[in-house]
């Protein structure tokens, strides 16, 4: 547990977390939408600091980075929590964990004993530590002061997220980033409101920010049949993305399985192959993923 950062505290006991677009307003004693950062006596915590739920040595290419030192290998870890709520989440088991159901095959772990866990895997094949399993933005804290220490020891931090974070704090993490998979879940804000409970120009503007830090991005984007596979709305997004972000980014069109509260069938393969016909009349790094 450690104090979180961005927040305010209300004259009530109340606290507003300003981790994210979302700025839950928490009561003492209960926890944001995430579920892992609670108001303490007027005090916000990250309950999740140091607290592990998933650690692999795993191919660069799985996280997806295609085109971020192809054939390499980074430690990767998670933790719990999200701040979305997708009807289709692929990892609900540990992003909509509530804290007190972790389970003593768990860890917690210091920034320090990872980074040297880290380390200690170069001669495998590590290049650094990459955020991902569950949304690292609600473990920023601790993904904060591990990305400091990874890039003292010269190694590489890969942060895999949905992008729904404010400014302030992307932009204080962004220095020690190297590259970034950003999921874009949708092609606009009626989907993300229906299927996220969000809203998606917060996660526009993140793409925007890290295009213009020169940091290199991947994005993913899930195809679930009659819910993001229009290819009139598609191409007006790859559209946005051009425009905004250029086309020397990687695109992931990846297929979606029934999963959580969500139980469609799978995406058609040739769902994927359109769309992907459509991104590559604009973006030259296009692949299809999950088949």
């Amino acid at each position: 547990m450690r104090e979180a950062q961005y927040y305010n505290k209300h004259e009530d006991g109340k606290v507003e977390c300003e981790l994210c677009p979302r700025r839950c307003l928490i009561i003492n004693n209960h926890l944001g939408i995430c579920k892992v950062r609670k108001n303490i006596d007027g005090t916000l915590y990250s309950m999740n600091y140091g607290h592990i739920s998933s650690i692999s040595l795993d191919p660069i290419e799985k996280k997806p980075l295609n085109d971020y030192k192809k054939g390499s290998k980074v430690l990767s870890i998670g933790s719990i929590g999200c701040n979305l709520i997708c009807e289709f989440c692929q990892n609900w088991h540990i992003a909509r964990a509530e804290f007190h159901e972790t389970t003593p095959k768990e860890l917690d772990l210091t920034p320090e004993t990872v980074v040297q866990m880290a380390i200690d895997a170069v001669n495998l094949g590590n290049i650094g530590l990459a955020y991902t399993y569950n949304e690292p933005t609600v473990w920023y804290e601790f993904v904060y002061d591990t990305a400091r220490l990874i890039k003292e020891a010269k190694l590489d931090n890969v942060f895999v997220s949905n992008g729904y974070i404010n400014e302030k704090p992307i932009e204080k993490l962004l220095p020690f980033i190297d590259a970034f998979n950003i999921d874009l879940k949708g092609t606009d804000n009626t989907f993300y409101n229906r299927l996220t409970k969000a809203d998606i120009d917060p996660v526009l503007q993140t793409i925007k920010l890290i295009v213009h830090s020169d940091k290199h991005l991947e994005l993913t984007y899930l195809v679930i049949p009659g819910k993001n596979d229009d290819a009139i709305a598609f191409r007006y997004m790859i559209n946005w993305l051009v425009n905004n972000a250029g086309t020397d980014f990687s695109l992931h069109i990846n297929r979606y399985f029934p999963a959580y509260r969500m139980h469609i069938s799978a995406t058609p393969i040739e769902s994927l192959m359109n769309l992907a016909a459509i991104a590559r009349e604009y973006i030259p790094k296009v692949y299809i993923g999950n088949v």
